[in-house]
């Protein structure tokens, strides 16, 4: 378990002992009644404590305009976690969310640090920005690299996340050297929606098009080691980047001189043995000016975007009969949907966060029993898309350690060997290389 998000800075941390798996035991929000699902109105169990300048911090549950749920896989311990600020920084209606997909043999443990000290760090920035304080020209409002609001929180974004990798690498009770964790965060403020990415976890809107119609827009990019731009800096600072034969369309980062860590995105906190070799923790940060047009944001793990469409997701949550039930729906139709498109895979954790920036009204005329055979009827799904179901799949492993890779290049991206002709001594080793061989333990030979 993680440090709490307060407990080291004095305030009040009011929850006990929280089950960080998500299963719910102790905060069931559903009960059998006659064979039907009864919602139990527990709202204020979900908060677990204060944050920074009063805020109320959730690890779960929902609240007016929340909805989270996470679900663990069948991998072991979940490694994924989350949490929703609300009064972020002090000020009323403002929410800081965020989703953390661990990985590595401490990758739940990273998860939860990073969860419980990233908020804090860029809620300690929050004074220096204040809508009233900046000065905007309307003509430029539209562009981020002329949007003073937008500058002002991507450079506290940006430090926010440089301190809480250094950090992290500082403190010697997480073993972080073969284990990390991805963050998809955002803050709302107003109209004013600030993004901050690192990984392949995924943040989506749902909006309104020309025809009154909801339609999803994606507000990240899946930070996948064979992107062009990733490519190139990894294979720049001598990482290598290849797909295994037995999963050709996954990409994975590994050390210059041995088959470790496989990692399969391209930034993340953590993960030291590659941080010389290409792999950073510094976060794509996007900017969006909210309309009435838009209805919600949905940030979640990749476990999900593995099986479900952003149109999909945005379908679930915008039918569900309650708010707080909108997670929970998401979640549960991606275990379904995992257990049809790779049935020898063993399910992903997913975790879910529902940001609802309206008040509540129906979306949709359909019921919640007609999306439900929308969603779920993947007959329908093979025949229109045309898919097979992969009995091969691998388990969606994020990290492979001591890995026996086969040297063979593949045509979509060019492997860096050993040797790729350049002169560069691939068998050197990082200052910081060397200064974790004595904190690897049993990482390496996990």
């Amino acid at each position: 378990m993680g440090a709490c998000c307060t407990c080291q800075r004095g305030q009040n941390f009011e929850g006990k002992h929280h089950n960080h798996n998500h299963n719910h035991n102790h905060h069931n929000y559903y009960e059998e009644n006659n064979g039907e699902q009864k919602e139990i109105e527990d709202d204020y169990q979900s908060i677990v404590g204060r944050g920074d300048l009063g805020a109320n911090v959730r690890l779960c549950g929902f609240s007016k305009f929340v909805s989270m749920y996470s679900q663990q896989g069948k991998k072991g311990i979940n490694q994924d976690a989350m949490t929703v600020w609300e009064n972020f920084g002090g000020q009323k209606g403002m929410f800081f969310c965020g989703v953390f997909d661990g990985h590595g043999p401490s990758g739940h443990k990273v998860a939860r640090y990073v969860r419980d000290f990233l908020p804090s760090k860029i809620s300690s920035y929050n004074n220096e920005i204040s809508t009233n304080s900046i000065r905007w020209d309307v003509e430029k409002d539209d562009s981020e690299a002329d949007n003073p609001y937008f500058v002002a929180w991507r450079d506290k974004f940006l430090k926010s996340f440089k301190e809480m990798d250094e950090e992290l690498e500082g403190d010697g009770s997480i073993e972080s050297y073969c284990s990390g964790t991805t963050a998809v965060t955002l803050v709302k403020q107003g109209e004013h929606l600030i993004v901050g990415n690192l990984g392949d976890s995924r943040a989506i809107i749902c909006t309104r098009d020309d025809k009154n119609e909801l339609v999803s827009e994606q507000l990240t990019v899946d930070l996948k080691p064979n992107l062009p731009a990733e490519y190139e800096r990894i294979r720049s600072c001598e990482g290598r980047v290849m797909a295994m034969e037995e999963e050709p369309s996954v990409y994975r980062v590994w050390m210059p001189d041995q088959d470790c860590p496989g990692l399969a995105m391209a930034r993340a906190f953590g993960d030291f043995c590659l941080k010389d070799f290409g792999l950073i923790s510094v976060p794509e940060v996007y900017y969006r000016k909210l309309t009435e047009k838009d209805e919600f944001i949905v940030l979640a793990s990749d476990g999900l975007w593995d099986v479900l469409s952003n149109d999909e997701v945005i379908r679930i949550v915008a039918t569900a009969r309650k708010r707080s039930i909108a997670a929970r729906l998401v979640v549960h139709h991606a275990v379904r949907a995992w257990k049809y498109k790779y049935p020898c895979a063993k399910v992903d954790d997913c975790a879910v966060v529902c940001l609802f920036l309206k008040r509540q009204r129906p979306l949709l005329t359909k019921s919640l029993s007609e999306v439900t055979e929308l969603s779920l009827n993947y007959t329908e799904l093979v025949s229109s898309q045309n898919y097979t179901p992969n009995s091969k799949i691998d388990d969606g492993l994020d990290t492979l350690l001591n890995y026996q890779l086969k040297e063979e290049k593949d045509p979509n991206v060019v492997a860096t060997g050993l040797n790729d002709g350049s002169g560069n001594d691939h068998n050197k080793s990082s200052s910081r290389h060397a200064r974790y061989l004595s904190r690897r333990k049993s990482a390496m030979n996990f």
